[in-house]
């Protein structure tokens, strides 16, 4: 097999290679799904006697933050350094901003000798969803629709709860996504997204003000669940959010549980305590 690995810049052409990679791989991920992380942010193929074999991007979130993702190598040229490669370019692109990706466990020992350290866990929950009994929220809350005139303040709230600047990300997000909010006396104090992804639909981000009880989350959740009941839907939220025994009780189970890391963060990622990110919106961007 030849070693000749060389690196470029993605281009939107590499769609259709990338998409054969994450097929190659059983992620789950749609062509549709490939442009989107892809308009968002910087990329990086790796190619081996002119085939794509690897994949990097980053995301840039303001001057402060960023992310990296969609970290791919064909099984075939596995160990060849190439992910490190890759890696090391996108990490390169964000400059020196704080860094944050969900390791699997074959990639955490690379990306804890780059840097970054583990701050939480994430756990991916996916299935034919049954519709939930939905909690009573406080008489002064209540769910309605989202609007084109409420994208500043969702861009407010995500962005408080994931400690990340989503004003170039949510935007993009909405062209795509059905949302719902929460409000409180006439404000809007959480949301929740629900798109197609994958194998069917996603729910995520949902946001909502921080309580030790995830009721907020679920009356969210709930809505997009009894909306498409008997949907395949996913949702990938953090493994201390308190949602993990009812949403395997709806049908959703916990298939697979990631690593949040950080490289520059200290051993906790800035973001405003007060509100909470119940479900991401994918683990590239976060």
């Amino acid at each position: 097999m030849s070693t000749r690995i060389h690196y470029r810049p993605f281009a939107i052409a590499d769609i259709g290679a990338a998409h054969a990679l994450t097929t190659e791989l059983k992620w789950p991920h749609r062509e549709d799904d490939w442009r989107f992380v892809a308009g968002l942010g910087n990329g990086f193929v790796a190619e081996c006697d002119g085939r794509v074999v690897g994949t990097a991007f980053s995301w840039k979130y303001g001057v402060e933050a960023g992310s990296v993702g969609m970290i791919i190598v064909s099984p075939a040229h596995q160990g060849m350094g190439i992910g490190r490669g890759l890696t090391e370019l996108a990490l390169e692109e964000l400059g020196s901003r704080r860094a944050m990706l969900h390791a699997t466990p074959a990639g955490r020992p690379l990306y804890e000798k780059l840097g970054f350290v583990a701050i939480g866990a994430l756990d991916q929950h996916q299935g034919n969803a049954g519709v939930p009994a939905l909690p009573s929220l406080p008489p002064n809350e209540r769910l309605r629709p989202i609007g084109e005139r409420d994208t500043p303040r969702l861009v407010e709230l995500a962005s408080r709860a994931s400690g990340l600047d989503r004003t170039t990300v949510l935007p993009a997000l909405l062209e795509s996504a059905d949302g719902i909010g929460l409000e409180r006396d006439g404000e809007l104090i959480g949301f929740a997204l629900f798109r197609r992804f994958g194998r069917g639909q996603a729910i995520g981000p949902v946001v909502t003000p921080y309580a030790a009880d995830p009721l907020r989350a679920q009356a969210l959740i709930g809505h997009w669940l009894a909306s498409s009941p008997g949907a395949f839907v996913r949702i990938d939220v953090p493994a201390d959010s308190g949602l993990t025994d009812w949403l395997e009780a709806l049908g959703l189970a916990r298939v697979d549980t990631v690593v949040k890391m950080a490289r520059g963060a200290g051993s906790a990622w800035p973001r405003d305590e007060r509100f909470a990110q119940y479900g991401i919106i994918n683990q590239a961007i976060g």
